[in-house]
């Protein structure tokens, strides 16, 4: 029976495949409401092709499709790529920075056509859930949230399709791909079918930004990232802007195989979850910025910034990005990438990328003066010895006291 009178107006968050379609005609139907799409451009190409149609022929009175590329790696690839973030030192967090730009965006969409509500397709055992709806009351503690999957019964692919079918609503044929993903300029991650099997390996037709490392080219090739204040800003000395910039990293390491990862992850939920990732262009930019980060960064600044990724991960892969503590924290990174300027020389060969050159004109703590193995006037190797017995001390007193018990 529809819930009348509850909602006025919903903004859904669509992606134009089977489940959020289902949810656009659920919502119209049970709760006899006015529903917007909303579809967020963050580069997963061809898979926002005739979105607007396909909302407004589910019943949905408006779509809007906003290109949000530049904003998505400008705002919130880069501020976590100067903190290298990496979730359980495995995860580069691609689904994760989506999150909160969606909501972002959403909410603003909500605000602007006088929307009392907000719907989302993340089902009830995953992380989504819990980074949409933390960023909606960030922006409006009073807004209406309506997760379907947490009300409706339809709690099998069976009933999705039969669902489906009974409101006209077009089902994939073809089952060649039968696994789960989700794609933006950051990466693509896969989840469900044959990967609920730890032991099983993925297959090779998954794959879609990476080539098999097998087969990649036999011969590596070299790439100069540029950084400023942390942030990438040319490659192979061609200045881009960060979206561009991001896309032809992309582009580079796709072809050498480079960013695939196969992991176990706890969600925030509580359940391990298996996950396949390709990330080619954010493998490369986190081993190039740490480069640049090795030759100009103070040591104890990049060892105190070193002890908060984790933190710093977590918080994002939990759906914290607008909380208070991430923010005071990216403050504090901020400011330690000041002088993260210079360039790395990276090598690509068959699924690898490491770091084979970097240089800092302007903030290179490198000074071949005092660490050279040659011989110079800077440096007295007699002072080495105070500084060791001074670092020793508290050794050798319980050396002493060792000793004296015997």
């Amino acid at each position: 029976m529809p819930k009348q009178g509850s909602v006025n107006k919903v903004v859904l968050a669509y992606s134009g495949g089977l489940d959020t379609s289902i949810i656009l005609k659920w919502l119209c139907e049970e709760y006899d409401c006015e529903v917007i799409a909303f579809a967020a451009d963050l580069g997963q190409g061809e898979e926002l092709d005739h979105i607007p149609e396909k909302a407004k022929n589910t019943g949905a009175s408006k779509c809007h499709v906003l290109d949000l590329r530049e904003e998505f790696t400008r705002d919130f690839v880069f501020p976590m790529f100067r903190a290298n973030a990496i979730y359980e030192g495995r995860y580069f967090l691609g689904t994760s920075i989506a999150r909160p730009l969606i909501s972002k965006a959403q909410m603003e969409i909500a605000a602007k056509e006088g929307a009392d509500a907000v719907s989302h397709g993340a089902t009830g055992k995953g992380n989504d859930q819990v980074r949409f709806e933390l960023a909606y009351y960030h922006f409006d503690p009073a807004i209406k949230v309506i997760a379907p999957w947490r009300e409706w019964d339809l709690k099998s692919r069976s009933a999705l399709e039969a669902y489906a079918k009974k409101h006209g609503i077009p089902v994939p044929t073809s089952k060649k791909f039968p696994w789960s993903s989700d794609r933006n300029l950051l990466h693509i991650s896969f989840e469900g079918d044959i990967l609920e099997n730890p032991w099983a390996e993925a297959p090779e037709e998954m794959y879609t930004l990476t080539v098999r490392p097998e087969d990649a080219p036999d011969q590596p090739e070299y790439v100069e990232i540029e950084f400023e204040k942390g942030d990438a800003v040319a490659v192979n000395g061609e200045r881009l802007s960060p979206a561009n910039l991001l896309a032809k990293l992309n582009e580079l390491g796709g072809r050498h195989g480079i960013g695939r990862v196969d992991l176990m992850e706890n969600r925030y939920v509580g359940m391990k979850s298996r996950g396949v990732y390709e990330t080619p262009g954010g493998t490369i930019l986190e081993e190039a910025h740490r480069a640049v980060e090795s030759i100009t960064l103070d040591r104890e600044v990049m060892h105190l910034r070193d002890s908060l990724i984790p933190r710093y991960a977590e918080m994002i892969y939990n759906g914290y990005w607008f909380s208070p503590e991430r923010q005071v924290l990216q403050t504090l990174i901020d400011e330690s990438q000041k002088t993260v300027n210079g360039k790395s020389r990276i090598k690509l060969y068959k699924g690898h990328c490491r770091v084979v050159g970097r240089a800092s004109e302007t903030d290179s703590l490198f000074n071949v003066d005092f660490a050279t193995f040659e011989a110079d006037e800077v440096y007295n190797q007699a002072d080495a010895e105070g500084f060791i017995k001074l670092n020793a001390l508290r050794m050798r007193i319980a050396a002493i006291q060792r000793q004296a018990k015997k």
